[in-house]
């Protein structure tokens, strides 16, 4: 048999609707000093829109990443409010978050422009970080692999090489209440992901995220098919943040 290549985990951290530029500094000069050149694991911060320069600028020669939170999916023109892959790349983004649920629930994202956002995301050579996860109704109803696999399949639709997208497994209604999908259950999505993506599987990395916190990290994280996690109100703190970071180090 040959050998599974292997995933360096992410853990990205959305910050959402949160932090001035100030705070959003004085936590990134607090992340170096902790996470930079971190071997074995990925790390990403996904500030405001307004603090992306001035991150962009205290990241410098540092291993961390950036990403916005949303993009627009054309490069420029009559779209008032919006941002752009080439704007991103330019003010020095290297990850993009879409479609996260709540920008579908709460913005009216659709399967299709999620799917044309991540195109053109991948099209400046930027990763695209895209999220996916049933509300709690659909899970009652037990149609959380239907949901989560279908939009799985829109998300990458056209997509010549999933293996540049990062997934992220994100059900609803663990997102912000402090419920957290047993680490079984969270496998068993992941697990149903990655059997959709065909050969492409084995180099796919798939995040958990919906309240990880350091107290459940490390049990989410050594799941089989569980490649990192995408971070929300936990991201905001390092003292918060750093332990889910080293909890996806190998042997953490």
């Amino acid at each position: 048999m040959s050998e599974m290549p292997s995933r360096t985990p992410i853990v990205a951290g959305n910050w959402k609707l949160n932090l001035t530029v100030g705070e959003a500094l004085a936590l990134v000069k607090a992340l170096r000093a902790e996470a930079d050149g971190l071997e074995g694991v990925e790390v990403v911060v996904g500030p405001v829109a307004t603090a992306l320069h001035p991150v962009a600028g205290a990241l410098e020669g540092s291993s961390i990443g950036l990403a916005a939170q949303n993009t627009h999916w054309e490069d420029r023109g009559a779209f008032t409010g919006e941002l752009s892959p080439e704007l991103l790349k330019d003010v020095g983004c290297t990850h993009v978050i879409v479609g996260h649920s709540e920008r579908r629930q709460l913005f009216g994202e659709t399967d299709e422009g999620v799917n044309r956002k991540v195109r053109a995301v991948l099209a400046k050579g930027l990763t695209p970080i895209l999220c996916v996860g049933e509300t709690l109704a659909q899970r009652e109803a037990g149609e959380t692999l239907e949901v989560v696999l279908g939009q799985v399949e829109a998300g990458l639709e056209g997509v010549e090489d999933a293996s540049a997208v990062v997934l992220a497994y994100e059900p609803v209604w663990a997102i912000g209440t402090g419920k957290t999908a047993k680490p079984e259950d969270a496998q068993e999505v992941h697990a149903a992901i990655r059997g959709k993506l065909g050969q492409v599987a084995p180099r796919v990395r798939i995040l958990y995220g919906g309240s990880v916190k350091p107290a459940n990290a490390a049990e989410l994280l050594a799941q089989e098919d569980i490649d990192g996690a995408l971070v929300g109100g936990a991201s905001l703190r390092a003292d918060t943040f750093v332990p889910i970071i080293r909890a996806a180090l190998p042997g953490g």
